[in-house]
């Protein structure tokens, strides 16, 4: 069963089903699905995986990954923005990374804190996108470094989300957890 943080914001009709935990103050939006039935998805504190977004991982062929250790979970940090209609699987997004919208992240990828991917890219798998550079296209390549002011956009989402989850958690707009 799921392990959802009193305080984290979730919208009546996403779907979480299994081995997943929500760290305190994350926000997950309306249509998402975040499905651990075949390993783990742990989703830090702070983080909003806004509308439409997909979440799911990879089982292990040799038996159950909470005996073996085996497939791949779903790792997403801390005060992480996924933009709307992403899909992460399989991945490891770390704290204060920014996934953008139409976005997909693949089997092994990871983001490091401080990176941007940008929208509609899709880093392949086993790719890793460094902190401070933004990645883009289809497959993902780095694009460029980040400038100051997109630094800065990471906690300014963030921060959005927080108050806005707030005001929905205030408001009974969802059921919350």
């Amino acid at each position: 069963m799921p392990k959802i943080h009193e305080t984290a914001f979730v919208a009546e009709n996403a779907i979480i089903i299994g081995d997943v935990e929500i760290g305190p103050h994350a926000s997950i939006w309306y249509g998402c699905v975040i499905r651990g039935d075949v390993n783990a998805i742990r989703i830090g504190a702070e983080t909003n995986i806004q509308d439409g977004s997909v979440v799911h991982a990879t089982h292990d062929r040799n038996g159950d990954y909470r005996q073996t250790g085996g497939g791949v979970p779903t790792l997403i940090g801390e005060g992480v923005t996924v933009g709307h209609m992403a899909l992460l699987h399989a991945c490891e997004v770390q704290s204060r990374a920014f996934i953008g919208m139409r976005s997909v992240v693949m089997d092994r990828a990871v983001v490091e804190s401080g990176a941007m991917v940008a929208a509609g890219a899709v880093v392949t798998p086993g790719k890793r996108v460094p902190g401070g550079e933004l990645w883009s296209g289809t497959p993902a390549a780095f694009m460029r470094s980040l400038r100051p002011e997109e630094v800065d956009m990471i906690p300014y989402l963030r921060d959005n989300y927080l108050q806005l989850a707030a005001s929905y958690q205030d408001s009974g707009s969802s059921e919350g957890s």
